[in-house]
């Protein structure tokens, strides 16, 4: 991408050498907080904040909203537009603020916590079948792809006959390529129609899941009980996060800690320094390109010195947010003892997402697991052959060889 000073750059943001930081949101971030851009598909062209209080500012800035992009062709990454109109990721309080409130009953600490055993379980498992296969083997194939979602299923008491099925449905709707549209539509009808048929069962005799959880939530004096369909996209929700972040990330932080020895021997020495450090991987880790779900401003606003115009989109990039240097120092740079600082991978304010202690504990279970499963674990192959994943929006190696 190149920039100049009277053209409003076209921003594919379809970088993908390994995790190397994409250059040209580096170079949007370097010249300014704020930048004009236009993205592959939608109808206008957006503002793109990439400082950590320029992103924070219009994360909790009711000025901005998400629910003005429902019914227009917004400014994105894929052809089809991954969310559905009723999603929380597209509502404003108080209509959002509703769903937030039974969602976080599904993930208080505690719930988290009591989720741990049965995360562990997985992992095990699925280490077991890779020692059993022998070296060498796909860590991608064994761990990365399969954990999160047998994870998200197995807490949603989705039947195991119907995985493979969801599982394909959610790859097809994070294609990136302009043929991908319909399919990704038919893809997400069908998500939403499998658990709107689960969960009037689940009303009449709840379980221990987190569907059955959400499904009999207290909601606040007043307000209405979620319909079925609002549980249906919530949940449609939850699964395509849970093939997202923890996918990627445990990929990616394999590969790290696999290409850096000095790393990967300091958590070796002293495992308990582990949770820091996964912060700290997170805040580094490119693990996915370009930007998320846009806001239109909905009167005239000013963000880092920029006039923002009511109707226009605003975009934020949490990725560039992560490599501030005004927040963190040499920001560039991946340091396992860097001070913990909150960063944005799992975004900001009141979209921050509400399954982020999951996706932590799966981090957690599934890096620690492996490393002491498997002591003297490598690659199988020179990273320079590694292949990146290129035909979606997530950064992550579609094939990671190990050998032990």
């Amino acid at each position: 991408m190149s920039f100049d000073d009277t053209a409003v750059p076209v921003c594919p943001f379809d970088f993908a050498d390994a995790l190397e930081f994409d250059p040209a949101l580096a170079s949007l971030a370097q010249r300014g907080p704020v930048s004009r851009i236009r993205l592959p598909y939608g109808e206008a062209e957006a503002w793109l904040v990439t400082s950590f209080a320029g992103v924070r500012q219009v994360t909790c800035d009711p000025r901005f909203s998400r629910a003005a992009i429902v019914g227009r062709d917004y400014p994105r990454m894929t052809p089809e537009p991954i969310v559905s109109p009723e999603s929380i990721n597209v509502t404003d309080p108080p209509h959002v603020t509703r769903l937030r409130h039974v969602t976080a009953q599904a993930f208080t600490r505690e719930r988290v916590a009591a989720m741990r055993p049965a995360v562990d379980r997985v992992v095990a498992g699925l280490l077991t079948t890779m020692a059993e296969a022998g070296p060498p083997a796909d860590l991608v194939t064994h761990l990365s792809v399969p954990l999160p979602h047998l994870t998200i299923c197995e807490l949603l008491a989705v039947p195991e006959a119907d995985r493979d099925e969801l599982r394909a449905y959610t790859m097809r709707l994070l294609a990136t390529s302009p043929d991908a549209r319909q399919d990704a539509a038919d893809a997400k009808a069908s998500l939403r129609k499998y658990f709107a048929e689960l969960i009037p069962a689940r009303r009449k005799a709840p379980g221990e899941d987190l569907l059955s959880a959400m499904a009999t939530a207290e909601v606040p004096p007043g307000e209405e009980p979620l319909s079925d369909d609002e549980l249906a996209v919530l949940a449609v929700t939850l699964i395509l996060s849970g093939n997202d972040t923890a996918t990627c990330q445990i990929s990616n932080i394999a590969y790290l800690l696999l290409t850096r020895p000095e790393e990967r021997a300091l958590l070796a020495r002293d495992p308990g320094r582990f949770p820091g450090a996964l912060e700290e991987l997170l805040r580094f880790i490119p693990f996915r390109k370009g930007v998320g779900i846009p806001r239109i401003a909905l009167e005239d606003a000013e963000i880092e010195g920029t006039a923002i115009k009511a109707g226009d989109y605003v975009h934020v990039s949490y990725l560039a947010a992560n490599r501030d240097p005004a927040v963190f120092p040499d920001p560039h740079r991946l340091d396992l003892e860097r001070p913990v600082h909150p960063h944005m991978t799992f975004g900001w304010g009141g979209h921050h997402c509400l399954a982020a202690p999951l996706a932590r504990a799966e981090l957690d279970s599934a890096v620690t697991g492996l490393l002491t499963r498997f002591p003297d674990l490598r690659l199988d192959v020179d990273p320079a052959g590694i292949q990146w994943d290129t035909g979606t929006i997530r950064r992550f190696p579609l094939r990671l060889p190990v050998t032990w």
